[in-house]
């Protein structure tokens, strides 16, 4: 199966099947694949909370208007961080390795990232950070599809109740939620509908 016919096949699966379970080898693949998105200077400003347990799936779902992804095998939960600019000297710390010399040639990298982010209001920073999720979350779909694995991202949710329920830090602030499994056996998919290749690109010569 090409990569393409696996983009075609998947859908936002609305009701997973709970009898058939990711194995820990597949959610680490998706996981890892998420660890592999490029962002932003590389800084990485998200977090992903893992969800199995199905007392706190029916809490999340009770504030996210009752939508039954909520109880599939797994719940991603990608949140934004706020502390990214304490974050640069972690990046910094892990690209030098600890070496002084090392470091001392990434002051002009830092000091653009610090440029770039001290200035940002706290509003700016968390809609940054969130659309940093967001491109991991498109490399979690491409995982999931590539390995046969539903899934359905989703917007529908409280944050805010997310946060207390999850018991998330304060530098943490949920985004956007990627439920996976499998399908349930009486889903019925539609036809994928996507607008025509000349609607949607253009050439600039």
């Amino acid at each position: 199966m090409s990569f393409t016919s696996q983009l075609n096949w998947r859908y936002a699966t609305k009701k997973f099947n709970p009898e058939k379970p990711v194995t820990e080898e597949s959610l680490n693949a998706i996981l890892e694949a998420i660890r592999l998105a490029p962002t932003s200077f590389g800084l990485q400003p998200f977090h992903v909370t893992v969800v199995s347990k199905k007392e706190i799936q029916e809490q999340l779902k009770a504030v996210s208007w009752n939508q039954e992804q909520l109880l599939a095998p797994y719940v991603l939960v990608f949140s934004g961080r706020s502390d990214v600019v304490p974050r640069i000297q972690e990046l910094l710390n892990l690209i030098s390795g600890g070496n002084a010399e090392a470091r001392e040639k990434l002051k002009g990298y830092e000091d653009m990232m610090n440029g770039s982010l001290a200035s940002r209001t706290p509003d700016q920073i968390k809609s940054w950070s969130a659309k940093q999720a967001y491109i991991a979350l498109g490399f979690a779909l491409a995982a999931c599809a590539e390995l046969s694995i539903d899934s359905c991202p989703m917007e529908g949710f409280d944050s805010e109740a997310f946060k207390k329920i999850l018991n998330l830090p304060e530098n943490l602030n949920p985004a956007v939620i990627l439920p996976i499994g499998y399908r349930a056996d009486d889903e019925a998919p539609h036809a994928k509908v996507r607008f025509a290749k000349d609607e949607m690109f253009s050439t600039v010569n």
